[in-house]
């Protein structure tokens, strides 16, 4: 189990409490435990002060308690506990193994146990709501998923497949087909031939404006037109 875990096993870095502006690193590998500081002031003493950095081995750590209250001011009491339990062997492997791994362990949960499981720590909550583990959901519980449902789960999300019912799938799907449709039919516009005699007059006099006394004339003539062809 032991190679499962990755370097560092843990680290974290940030701004030391008001009034303290310092910047600090601190980080725990497998044998050894780092602590890094940069001295952050606007005073001229201080402009050309080196960053630090305290290296100990686990044993040295859990007898070090001036480095352990260090830690516990910057980062708190909960990750120097966190970091004293690496420390002495106590390892969180589960939260080191590969998305990859993790989502084919919950695979074989129940979702009420998967839906408790997200509230234990950040990680598994973005594990459990990822797109990838509600398509492995989906697939799980249909025989076949087609390719129409895969490009609607690109739309809405396989999280809404998953809760959809099928004859709400089968709108969805419909309503996507029409407008899949709608978008591939090109626009015709009717041609000068098609449009009536008046309309044809509109639009040339729009082109080429005339006075009232012809518009008058050109829309008689067109009359006078419809009355014969019709």
């Amino acid at each position: 189990m032991a190679s499962l875990l990755t370097e560092p096993l843990f680290e974290i870095s940030g701004r030391g409490p008001p009034p303290n502006k310092n910047f600090y690193h601190f980080s725990v590998t497998k044998s050894n435990v780092i602590w890094r500081w940069w001295k952050i002031s606007l005073r001229a003493v201080d402009r050309y002060t080196k960053p630090g950095e305290l290296k100990e081995s686990h044993q040295d750590f859990l007898e070090d308690t001036w480095l352990q209250s260090e830690v516990s001011m910057v980062f708190g009491h909960r990750i120097l506990m966190y970091t004293k339990a690496l420390c002495q062997g106590h390892y969180d492997y589960l939260e080191h193994l590969s998305d990859s791994l993790l989502l084919r362990i919950i695979y074989y949960l129940e979702l009420e146990d998967v839906g408790q499981l997200g509230r234990t720590s950040r990680k598994f909550n973005q594990l459990c709501g990822s797109e990838e583990f509600w398509e492995q959901a989906v697939r799980r519980c249909c025989n076949t998923v087609s390719a129409e449902i895969a490009s609607l789960a690109l739309e809405i999300g396989w999280r809404s497949i998953f809760f959809t019912n099928k004859i709400q799938l089968q709108k969805l799907i419909s309503r996507r087909r029409l407008r899949d449709s709608q978008e591939m039919q090109p626009s015709v516009l009717p041609s000068a031939s098609t449009q009536p005699a008046t309309l044809q007059s509109v639009i040339i006099l729009i082109r080429c404006p005339i006075s009232f006394a012809q518009l008058h004339l050109v829309l008689r003539s067109d009359r006078e037109m419809v009355k014969l062809t019709s």
